[in-house]
């Protein structure tokens, strides 16, 4: 049973970052569309956002059952720090990319601000998760 959590854990954790790479083309297509293309993309983009969020559901379930399965202590300090990660994350993914793009179909910023706050969003979001990843993978001893 623990290999099939590993199993489910590693592909949800694929699922909550393979989505993001697949945004930078539809960003660099987003600068030169009329509005109804553009719209379409976007919905493309909050799909995305969708698909991540819920993997990462998956990702602490399936996390939690690996920490209880594996006997790690919750005081470990790759643990903890995958922790205060996860949840710069989630307050990451909830401020950084539905916001902007209602600001942007209320007329609040403009396409080339919405793309550059969604490139860098999505850049950061990125960088996070790849640190999310070292922590679980090195298990670094920090303390």
């Amino acid at each position: 049973m623990y290999a099939f959590i590993v199993f489910i854990h590693v592909l949800s954790a694929i699922l909550s970052i393979g989505p993001f790479f697949v945004l930078f083309p539809i960003l660099n297509r987003m600068k030169l569309q009329n509005r109804e293309v553009l719209d379409s993309y976007l919905e493309v983009f909050q799909a995305a956002i969708r698909i991540v969020k819920h993997a990462g559901h998956v990702l602490v379930g399936s996390g939690i059952l690996l920490m209880w399965q594996g006997n790690w202590p919750w005081s470990t300090s790759w643990v903890i720090m995958t922790i205060v990660v996860m949840v710069s994350s989630i307050v990451f993914l909830a401020r950084a990319f539905k916001p902007n793009i209602r600001l942007y179909r209320n007329e609040m910023i403009d396409l080339q601000t919405l793309i550059q706050k969604l490139r860098r969003s999505v850049w950061m979001y990125i960088l996070l998760l790849l640190i999310m990843l070292w922590f679980m993978v090195a298990k670094p001893n920090l303390w």
